[in-house]
């Protein structure tokens, strides 16, 4: 499977055996390998002892180590095509200003055909300029090997940062869920509560009109009673007095003189 293009500048891939199933080899040189330079390499990817090298001693092992570097930082991409396992390693040659000035114009280039957004959150767009901060990376390392161990190490306190804000907002998404699911079972049990509270509301309304209700009857009935002991009371009074002046006539003619 031929891998997508990258901002960061490979050599050209090189065929490490015809079988997936070989353990794979990284390289570190930085040329495509031919029938004549394979011949030269172990299995653990060092030069052997013997080959030709077109570099003085000193050059050869400095190149060596800033390869060396690259490849620590910036490992070699692996993929198997056909049941062929290739190999690619980031490029080890100095930039100069034209390849600054072309990384800006395909960053530009491939913002635009990867539709990436110009605000807010994208993933697009920051691959992207990790990208092209890891093509940085190797243009400066290989000029300076200590510059470009710092900026790796900026690099990766960046990413650390982003996943630590990633992880943040993670979890700070799965606390507002949990809370929106309380309060929305809350809402339900209040909901519940709130209709047997009604339903309350309305047996009590009913019993205080039955007792309103009832409290009408006691009165009238009082009133009726209170009405009915008055008019016994005046019928007794009545006939007491009837018979106390029938008596009182009956002591004036016994105690009247005879004439």
């Amino acid at each position: 499977m031929q891998q997508e293009a990258s901002l960061v500048k490979y050599e050209n891939p090189v065929l490490i055996s015809r079988s997936t199933d070989k353990k794979s080899t990284r390289v570190r040189s930085k040329k495509t390998l031919g029938p004549d330079t394979l011949s030269s390499i172990g299995g653990s990817g060092v030069p052997v002892m013997g080959a030709k090298s077109k570099l003085p001693p000193v050059e050869a092992k400095r190149q060596q180590q800033t390869e060396d570097i690259l490849n620590s930082i910036l490992p070699p991409r692996e993929w198997s095509e056909t049941g062929q396992l290739w190999v690619q390693s980031v490029s080890s040659t100095p930039a100069t200003r034209l390849d600054v000035v072309n990384l800006q114009e395909q960053l530009d280039t491939f913002l635009q055909q990867r539709q990436a957004r110009e605000t807010g959150i994208c993933p697009v767009r920051r691959e992207l300029y990790s990208q092209a901060f890891d093509e940085l990376i190797r243009q400066v390392t290989i000029n300076c090997a200590e510059r470009g161990l710092l900026l790796l190490r900026v690099r990766n306190e960046i990413r650390m940062t982003l996943a630590a804000y990633q992880t943040l907002y993670e979890s700070s998404i799965a606390f507002g869920m949990r809370k929106a699911l309380q309060a929305e079972q809350g809402k339900a049990d209040m909901q519940n509560r709130i209709e047997e509270l009604e339903a309350d509301k309305q047996e009590l309304e009913k019993t205080v009109l039955r007792l309103k209700a009832k409290c009408d009857d006691v009165e009238r009935l009082g009133v009726e009673e209170r009405e009915k002991e008055r008019r016994k009371h005046d019928d007794a009074f009545q006939t007491l007095k009837g018979k106390t002046d029938q008596l009182q006539q009956q002591l004036d003619n016994i105690l009247a003189p005879k004439k």
